[in-house]
């Protein structure tokens, strides 16, 4: 017996000493090849990778398209999961590894066309973007063709096969796909049509979202009848909306540039700060891009997709941020009542287009889809959901249109040119190709020049149009229609202001007079009033200053809304505590700090108070958002908003005092649960924690913690230091979701001395030392050097043609 429990034991230890000589040998095979050489082919002339230490690879070719091929080959090896499912989530084809639980959203990707929209943008690409694609994907394959080593660990563990081959339409798709993370109008279109459906007027979903600032409400037609005939098609279509990615409200960035006037090196200094939803690996790859032939880039690429979107060359540097102007719209579209397969247009009726789908879902049998498409767009109201379509009233359904998913979307055409752009007319020239999403480009080159423009192309809607793109439209009524675009050389534009500075923070960018719309909805400025502020506090600017204005975490929202707090009566000693200390806070959202974390939960429950009541528990849950600006307004009583504080289902009438103080004992007892009961010990830094998330393993707890990564944070959601929390989600209510995706500062009178960071690191294999390097730095808003003439020193790899 004791010799057979001897010989178990010694089998025991050398299956553990197999298994862990197994996830050591993986974990290194598993690693891209850094040096040597490698013969592939389809590859022109030779090329060389040289990584520096954070993994960032400088690429030297003969060629432009052998810089491209080399591109896609270097982000095969690093982010080859991230592409593989990027393009998938674009294609609708989720379910085929990932089973049942993606259904949905492919449902609803392959109802609004993606896929299709680029196939059909493709064909109308010139021929020299059509060559640097397809110089990208041969290079994608290419290292699809050579691999030797295992593949990524996500492909062992969903038991996904091997990537097929790569293709331009790929990355066309995932281009589309960031535009939809970029918009979302139609999200703001449904919540009207909800809340008009749930009894509330016009004139208070107005005031639950308001329009910017000072600007009034603007007049629309009232079709609340048409839209209670809609409820059951409205919620169906929101179980789509949520289970697709989209944009979040919030989503924003920060630009800002200064001429030579404003600048102690007597040149433009530029800083940017793009805010997207954190991921692992992060959204963005670093890499220097440089030929024979004339080009010379660095910045931050996406995987997948070839070109610099966000970096400088040797004469300029642009930043991004976005525009979200109004470029979709709902349509309701009458059904024949006599043939289903018809619809009513100003000229009659009119049959849909139908594409037949076929989705393959992993472990269940293939799903059968039949997309309809109006003159307007996709049917949405027909995917997402398996009983959207039985749901769906008599009569109507609901398409969308979007500009993104236009044939003649030439996009992809516009980083080729802007990555060789030298001068203001060039850089312009490059735009014009820019058509979805709408983004405020800000501009300097090295002659001390500086710039925006906001180019895309928005429709123009109708003078008699009296919905004005806020609500879903009658689809047979013309005046609802489109009627062209907005002329690119009236776009947003300014060069070499008087001010000698341009701010973008997702404001509004157009001053009163400017002719054409482009939204009702701009971004609320707090940020933006904060970054004009720090620039007026100093004549003249060095990029040390403005990297401490990218770590600036100021909430001028939250000292705004802070005194119509602290004038509630306090329910007893906790919350007198916690009162006496808000009373001595400045708005810092500071990571070691407790006040930050009690003012945000307070605010939380003073908005579960404000407006549960009215919503319902079912639009309360699908709505509940940090809506700050219409919260100040129920506060501060303006226009009698303080009516909201009523809750309608009690027969008492409640005061906004009586809601706030109510509101403090909950986030405190809430507080307690989650954090401990001694406020002292509490951290806004941990419950703040950014979290960047891995698809789709955030998904599994035990997976999670070794994917995701995450890291304490400062900021809120209206600090220059964005980090945007969603307060709707019970579990971690506070975490920082949203924030800078990456930080660069370049400055025109030395381009080597810019600086840049991104939120993970370069790798998105889980073993490599560069999945998360970057994370640390990223969250205490440090930067490393964006050099072209940085060293080798991961390795020298050489490229050449078999």
């Amino acid at each position: 017996m004791l010799r057979l429990l001897k010989w178990l034991l010694i089998a025991l230890l050398a299956a553990l000493l197999a298994a862990v000589v197994g996830v050591v040998w993986y974990s290194r095979a598993v690693q891209p090849q850094l040096e040597g050489e490698l013969r592939l082919a389809g590859l022109p002339g030779p090329v060389e990778v040289r990584r520096d230490a954070e993994g960032v690879p400088h690429i030297r070719a003969q060629r432009e398209a052998e810089a491209q091929y080399a591109l896609g080959f270097v982000h095969a090896q690093d982010r080859l999961w991230q592409m593989e499912v990027n393009r998938r989530v674009a294609a609708g084809r989720l379910a085929e590894i990932l089973g049942a639980p993606a259904l949905d959203a492919d449902r609803f990707l392959r109802t609004l066309g993606v896929r299709r929209a680029a196939e059909a943008q493709w064909k109308n690409l010139d021929a020299p973007t059509r060559a640097l694609y397809t110089a990208y994907a041969a290079g994608v394959n290419a290292y699809l063709a050579q691999r030797s080593g295992p593949l990524p660990p996500e492909f062992l563990l969903t038991r996904a096969p091997a990537p097929e081959p790569w293709s331009p339409v790929d990355s066309l798709g995932w281009m589309i796909m960031m535009a939809w993370d970029l918009g979302g109008n139609w999200g703001n279109e449904l919540m009207r049509l909800r809340l008009a459906q749930h009894g509330l007027a016009q004139a208070r979903i107005a005031e639950v979202l308001p329009p910017y600032r000072d600007d009034p409400a603007p007049v629309v037609a009232d079709y609340s009848t048409l839209y209670r005939q809609l409820a059951p098609q409205a919620a169906a279509l929101s179980l789509a909306w949520n289970a697709t990615p989209g944009y979040v409200e919030g989503t924003g960035s920060n630009n800002w540039v200064v001429g030579g006037a404003k600048s102690a090196t007597g040149k433009p200094l530029l800083a940017n700060d793009p805010h997207l939803g954190l991921s692992a690996p992060a959204l963005w790859y670093f890499a220097h891009l440089e030929s024979a032939d004339g080009l010379a880039v660095i910045g931050a690429t996406l995987p997948g997709v070839p070109g610099v979107i966000l970096g400088r060359n040797r004469s300029i540097a642009w930043g991004f941020t976005n525009t979200a102007p109004d470029v979709q719209d709902l349509y309701i579209e009458q059904l024949d009542p006599n043939d289903a397969t018809r619809y009513r247009t100003p000229e009659g009726w009119a049959a849909f287009e139908v594409i037949e789908e076929r989705i393959a879902v992993k472990g269940a049998a293939e799903v059968k889809l039949k997309v309809r498409v109006s003159r307007h767009g996709p049917i949405v109201s027909d995917g997402g959901h398996a009983a959207i379509t039985r749901a769906a009233p008599k009569g109507h359904a609901i398409a969308f249109a979007w500009t993104a998913l236009a044939p003649d979307n030439l996009t992809a055409a516009a980083a080729p040119r802007l990555n060789r752009a030298s001068n203001w007319a060039e850089f312009l020239a490059a735009l014009r190709f820019f058509h979805a999403p709408q983004q405020n480009v800000v501009y300097a080159d090295v002659g001390g020049n500086i710039g925006f423009i906001a180019p895309a192309r928005i429709p123009v809607r109708k003078p008699e149009n009296d919905l004005r793109g806020l609500y879903p439209a009658p689809g047979w009524d013309a005046r609802y229609d489109w009627a062209g675009w907005i002329p690119f050389d009236e776009l947003p534009r300014r060069y070499n202001p008087a001010e000698a500075q341009v701010v973008t923070a997702n404001q509004k960018i157009v001053e009163p007079g400017y002719p054409h719309h482009l939204t009702y909805e701009w971004a609320v400025p707090y940020r933006a009033d904060r970054i004009e502020a720090l620039l007026a506090a100093q004549p003249r600017h060095t990029l040390e200053g403005f990297a401490l204005m990218q770590a600036d975490t100021a909430s001028l929202a939250l000292r705004e809304v802070l005194p119509l707090l602290l004038r509630a009566p306090a329910a007893g000693e906790a919350e007198r505590k916690a009162v006496a200390l808000l009373r001595g806070w400045d708005g810092a959202m500071l990571a070691e700090r407790a006040e930050p974390l009690i003012a945000t939960a307070w605010m939380r429950e003073i908005a579960r108070g404000v407006y549960a009541d009215e919503f319902g528990p079912a639009l309360f849950k699908a709505y509940f958002d940090q809506r700050h600006v219409f919260l100040r307004n129920v506060l501060s009583d303006a226009n009698g908003q303080g009516r909201w504080c009523d809750d309608v289902v009690t027969p008492a009438r409640e005061s906004c005092d009586a809601v706030v103080a109510a509101a403090l004992t909950r986030a405190l007892n809430d507080l307690a649960a989650r954090y401990g009961s001694d406020p002292a010990a509490w951290r806004w830094g941990e419950a703040h924690a950014a979290r960047s998330t891995h698809r789709p393993f955030s998904r599994v707890a035990q997976l999670a913690k070794w994917f995701d990564v995450r890291v304490p944070t400062p900021g809120d959601t209206y600090t220059v230091n964005v980090g945007r929390h969603t307060i709707r989600d019970e579990d971690e209510p506070f975490v920082n979701r949203h924030a800078a995706s990456l930080r660069a500062l370049y400055d025109l009178a030395d381009l080597e001395n810019s600086r840049w960071m991104h939120s993970t690191g370069q790798s998105g294999i889980v073993f490599s030392p560069w999945y998360r390097s970057y994370a640390e730095r990223w969250a205490a808003v440090r930067y490393m050097p964006m050099r072209m003439d940085a060293r080798a020193e991961a390795g020298t790899l050489k490229l050449v043609p078999r």
